[in-house]
């Protein structure tokens, strides 16, 4: 019995012996870049043998399969390796080198001068149409909301984008790709025009203070890239209505859910709250509007989207101020303006490639009267009456080369056909500017990316061509920490209303070199920006007097010797409710230094559209248990200069001299606002209401945007708001769509 147990203990001794035997050690490191990486599957394919590499890089584990097999190495990050191996008795030792998996969320992002909320996953900065209207102050108009974010002057007195040094009409403003020739309303003198496109049109926006794509052009500040919502999830009605306005739409969604159509119509009167606020402007034609808009989308069998867009708007006002001239007591003007503006577009895939097809026709009106008053008696009368048509067509295509890079081409038509009519001027502009374009991006690892494009335009009007290109690259530092460097040429034809006679005149120009680091993580962004900016041949022009009872004078231009820079640093912060809870807060600041020699300016002179130090605090908090919530906002600007500056002629030659400079007292405005949405949590509810209740400036600061003068520069009148502090209250109902979780999530 003895000896039979002996056997068997040694029978199991030889056996394991020999299985020890058969058993092939395989080891390695596996690196990318010099560097181990852990936490790699390597497996010999087919079978259960493998391991996982440690914090070095390192893996070891034993088999007993001979011959020739795969060994594969697997990680989320980079790219699957495989290696034949031939096992025979022998230990085996293999080394490997990952390559980076290129994926287009994990890739970097050029972002230098960009602020994108297009598409969350590559967001530099998020403002969203629920952001905008929920910043107070903001208005619900995206040009306001915009003022609140690092590079846009807080001006106030004349509408458009005031970016890094540059005036309102150096940044343009695009739907779908298309031009948007007039996006804000008509006005008069000394106060700003409005955004005429309604907010919720649009699912995102691409904000570029500096350094924007090829695809864009005749800009020389900046650009906003506004995107269309698409197919409505379902139908639904809404109505809003407030002391000053009233309005009404609706969206239905087709059957198949293939189609959309809907439109909006409102009424607003100012008349009311003359009644009860103090006004600073003596509207002697309280301000009204009437406008709507139609649109429909379609998607075809083939994968193609067609969208329309179609707007009207009629505005009324008329303005008594106290006149600066002897004789009469009172300026009068007057205002009838009409705009309409429509755009389709088309978007669809053919294989490897994207067509985006799109044109736009805007008409626009501005009819003014200039008068005087004296003892109730109005005399004088001159109009200024501006017509204009526009057209624009652009046709990109687009093919992606892998994950992250892509090259895209096309050509862009904007054509202007404007008359003008004002005392002795009368004048018919006429200008095609013909552009083509193409730009890629190139992804060469998730860490470092760029893009290099180049466009090139023509102008009937000047006869002269162009060519600018762009580049911009992104290197990312660590895992949330990436770096942008941008440079550019960018070209704008001068202003038409300055051409008022023969001159020889090109291109204006200017060069922009933007460097940008930033940190972003889940719920918070952190990003610092500094940028240079040199302007060349800007355009030089002269005063001609047309009426001196009523100092209505025009600029004609004389030439391109104007010149300029802008220099600056730029912060912003952004934390989404993840230091405080259901708190979200921005908070951004500009330092600029500019200078300019353009336009009537005698010299090199700050301009008046710009302030050194810009502050603004945003701040919202959504109190669930209230149904409530709760936005406040401040800006605060460094007094800008003001300037009179007078022509004059000695010896045959135009000579422009300052008569009267300054500096206006520092701005600042704390704003509130309240959201209350009753309705909110109730999922059987058929009506979701939301009722505002805003407040502007409401510690009542007494801010001043500029002066008027005189004639002979003798007399001045401040440029102020229209009313210090304003009170909105208002009531919007949406019916069949319940905006419950997006009221939530975004902190309406």
């Amino acid at each position: 019995m003895k000896t039979q147990g002996q056997n068997i203990l040694f029978l199991i001794l030889l056996l394991t012996s020999i299985m020890g035997y058969s058993q092939v050690k395989i080891s390695g490191k596996v690196s990318y870049k010099n560097k181990g990486v852990a936490e790699v599957n390597v497996t010999l394919k087919d079978t259960y043998d493998g391991t996982t590499t440690d914090a070095q890089g390192n893996f070891t584990f034993e088999t007993s399969e001979k011959g020739t097999h795969i060994i594969t190495f697997t990680h989320p990050k980079y790219e699957n390796i495989e290696r034949t191996v031939t096992i025979e008795n022998q230990d085996v030792s293999l080394n490997v080198d990952l390559k980076e998996q290129i994926s287009e969320i994990d890739a970097v992002v050029v972002s230098a001068g960009s602020i994108e909320a297009s598409d969350k996953k590559r967001a530099t900065a998020l403002l969203t149409p629920i952001d905008i209207y929920t910043t107070a102050g903001a208005d619900g108009q995206i040009s306001s909301a915009l003022t609140y974010l690092p590079g846009v002057q807080k001006v106030g007195g004349t509408e458009g984008l005031f970016i890094r040094g540059g005036t309102g009409t150096e940044s343009k403003i695009f739907m779908d790709g298309s031009l948007i020739n007039n996006y804000f309303s008509n006005s008069v003198p000394g106060i700003a025009g409005r955004d005429q496109f309604n907010t919720s049109l649009f699912k995102g926006n691409i904000f570029s203070s500096g350094g924007y794509s090829a695809l864009y052009g005749q800009a020389l500040s900046g650009a906003l890239m506004l995107e269309s919502v698409d197919l409505p999830d379902e139908t639904s009605y809404n109505f809003g209505i407030s002391p000053i306005f009233l309005s009404a739409g609706f969206q239905k969604l087709g059957d198949n859910k293939n189609y959309s159509y809907g439109a909006t119509a409102g009424y607003s009167l100012l008349s009311l709250m003359q009644k009860v606020f103090n006004f600073n402007t003596d509207f002697i034609e309280a301000p009204q509007g009437l406008n709507g808009d139609l649109n429909f989308r379609f998607k075809t069998k083939s994968g193609g989207f067609f969208k329309y867009y179609g707007m009207f708007n009629s505005n009324k006002m008329g303005v008594r101020s106290e006149s600066l001239e002897p004789g009469p007591e009172f300026s009068l003007v007057k205002l009838n303006g009409k705009n309409t503006f429509h755009n389709l577009s088309f978007k669809q895939k053919f294989g490897k490639y994207l067509l985006n097809v799109g044109g736009s026709y805007s008409y626009n009106r501005s009819d003014l009267h200039f008068s005087t008053e004296t003892n109730d008696v109005e005399s004088n009368r001159s109009q200024l009456l501006t017509d204009g048509n526009y057209l624009n067509f652009k046709a990109v295509l687009e093919r992606k080369i892998n994950r992250i890079s892509a090259v895209r081409g096309g050509i862009e038509l904007n054509n202007t056909d404007e008359n003008l009519n004002f005392e002795a001027v009368q004048k018919h502009y006429k200008d095609l500017i013909s552009s083509a374009f193409v730009e890629t991006d190139l992804g060469f690892s998730n860490a470092l990316s760029a893009k290099i494009g180049v466009r090139a335009e023509h102008s009937s009007f000047l006869g002269k061509d162009n060519i600018a290109p762009r580049f911009a690259i992104a290197y990312r530092l660590a895992k949330d920490w990436t770096t942008s460097l941008a440079y550019g040429l960018f070209y704008q034809n001068p202003e038409s209303k300055y051409i008022n006679g023969p001159a020889n005149l090109g291109f204006q120009k200017s060069q922009h070199y933007i460097f940008q680091v930033q940190r972003a993580s889940e719920g918070r962004t952190l990003r610092f920006e500094a940028f240079y900016k040199k302007y060349d041949q800007l355009i030089k022009t002269f005063n001609i007097t047309q009426n001196k009872e009523q100092n209505q004078q025009i600029q004609t231009a004389l030439n391109n010797d104007g010149y300029g820079y802008a220099k600056g640093l730029e912060f912003f912060w952004r934390d989404n409710k993840k230091t405080f809870e259901n708190i979200d807060y921005w908070i951004s600041y500009s330092y600029l230094d500019s200078k300019r020699d353009f336009l009537n300016y005698p010299v090199s002179l700050q301009p008046s559209f710009a302030a050194e130090h810009t502050l603004s605090a945003v701040a919202k908090r959504f109190i669930p248990e209230w149904k409530l919530g709760v936005n406040l906002s401040y800006t605060y600007a460094k007094g800008r200069p003001y300037y009179d500056i007078a022509s004059k002629i000695e010896n045959g030659e135009v000579i422009n001299y300052t008569r009267n400079e300054g500096r206006l007292k520092d701005y600042n405005a704390l704003n509130f606002s309240v959201n209350y949405l009753p309705n909110i949590g109730k999922k059987d509810a058929k009506a979701f209401p939301v009722f505002v209740l805003s407040i502007s400036n409401i510690l009542g600061s007494k801010n001043i945007y500029g002066y008027n003068f005189s004639a002979n520069g003798s007399r001045s009148s401040a440029i102020v708001p229209p009313v210090n502090t304003f009170v909105f209250i208002g009531a919007f109902i949406s019916f069949g769509v319940d905006k419950t979780d997006d009221a939530i999530n975004n902190n309406l």
